[in-house]
């Protein structure tokens, strides 16, 4: 089914329109946990150290890099439905070549690309569907975005779930992220037939999906495609449309204000397994478990992140989050045994819980420029992911894993300090 061009969608569209994005989020999860969740395992089967690990993930940086920097056009120019089923078409092929370079080849070159090849698909995928989300957000008209970022932590526990499973009884590298890829590819090019950001008619009436997704927000929102302006207004060159958001004050501290948080969420993806074996000796398969651990805690915090925002407000609850990742992360850093550990990463996860859903949410406080700013606080966002791995990765090689983690509390204060930022803006 596809869904009607340039008709203001029913009840039941948005419905599956909102399922459809739920989908897609949690194809990404389950993606990016995947091959996570056997870095270990890949970092073994290539005989790396850990600033090798750092110079590897630096490929994925490489190919974020140069996709997040163009997001916010490509997104404009192609529209997020085609940008989604593109990304998830080479996240899938990426995970296959990652793959067979560590299992089949056993070569760091083959895998490296495999990683560039995910980092170029993941980062314009994930900018596009905040843009869907940010859409079908004012569409429902409830606070549904910290539980769409919910639907990608429920797809990265259950990939760290399927890593972990799959380390436990020796599945090699390359077979389990080859199905990871094919699932994730099928699924999302599927649920995007009822994507509706880039189709529905400019200052559209909301439509109303129901009440099982959110709580009620007040007032009639309308719903502007990405690059889309309200009623009676020109639509601006898509180039200049970035070039506004990037000069906005308020939109450049809101992607600082998720940097930090983006931070602590992308190190512990990246580092918490390795970190779990290494720093405390645990298995393979329990490093795995244990970014399980952080990430179900992330999704306990993101679906209840509706209800609490509603009644403290988004700059309260940026504080909290932000001082409650500092908690978690030094109790994992200094941790005098390994349950204490796991009990200082499910502070972290709670605590880095609420940091992207909330400040793509305040991108799009005006719809009428929702989709330009989103893209920007998206990429500086992203830029967590991308430049903390590598860097990470160096400072480990002097200090160790565990103790390079602390670097990320510096941009965790940081957010705390800018979390007035995130006040909605009417």
């Amino acid at each position: 089914m596809t869904a009607r061009t340039g008709v203001r969608p029913s009840a039941v569209e948005v419905t599956q329109w909102r399922n459809a994005v739920v989908v897609a989020y949690a194809a990404s999860g389950i993606a990016f946990a995947s091959w996570v969740a056997r870095l270990p395992a890949i970092r073994d089967g290539l005989g790396l150290t850990p600033g090798n690990v750092g110079l590897l993930l630096l490929c994925l940086t490489l190919g974020s890099f140069l996709s997040v920097s163009a997001s916010g056009l490509i997104v404009l120019r192609l529209g997020s439905r085609r940008t989604i089923r593109t990304g998830s078409i080479m996240v899938g092929i990426g995970l296959a070549v990652a793959g067979f370079g560590t299992s089949v080849l056993i070569s760091p070159l083959v895998t490296g690309v495999g990683l560039a090849i995910i980092g170029l698909g993941t980062a314009s995928w994930n900018t596009a569907s905040n843009v869907e989300g940010a859409a079908v957000e004012r569409a429902v008209g409830r606070h549904i975005m910290p539980r769409l970022h919910g639907s990608f932590s429920i797809g990265t526990v259950a990939g760290a779930g399927l890593g972990a499973w799959a380390a436990a009884v020796s599945i090699p590298v390359f077979w389990h992220l080859a199905a990871a890829g094919a699932v994730v590819a099928i699924s999302v090019t599927t649920a995007a037939a009822w994507f509706r950001a880039d189709l529905t008619p400019h200052g559209g009436e909301r439509s109303y999906a129901p009440d099982t997704f959110g709580d009620p927000s007040t007032g009639p929102i309308p719903v502007i495609p990405p690059g889309g302006s309200a009623a009676g207004e020109a639509p601006l060159d898509n180039k200049r449309k970035i070039a506004q958001a990037w000069r906005d004050r308020r939109t450049v501290l809101l992607g600082v204000l998720v940097l930090g948080l983006a931070l602590a969420e992308g190190a512990a993806g990246d580092w918490v397994a390795l970190a779990l074996a290494d720093g405390y000796g645990q298995s393979d398969a329990a490093g795995a478990a244990g970014y399980g651990l952080f990430v179900a805690f992330m999704t306990i915090g993101r679906f209840a992140g509706t209800v609490v925002l509603d009644r403290y407000g988004r700059v309260p609850v940026m504080r909290g989050c932000a001082a409650m990742a500092v908690l978690g992360l030094a109790l994992f850093v200094f941790a005098p045994a390994p349950w204490v550990a796991y009990a200082g990463l499910a502070v972290w996860g709670l605590g880095a819980s609420l940091g992207f859903p909330v400040g793509m949410s305040a991108a799009a406080d005006d719809p009428a420029k929702a989709a330009a700013r989103v893209s920007v606080v998206s990429t500086i966002g992203y830029g967590a992911f991308l430049c903390g791995p590598p860097l990470l990765g160096l400072l480990a090689e002097h200090v160790g894993i565990l103790h390079s983690l602390l670097a990320v509390m510096v941009m965790l204060v940081v957010s705390f300090l800018l979390s007035p930022v995130a006040r909605k803006v009417t």
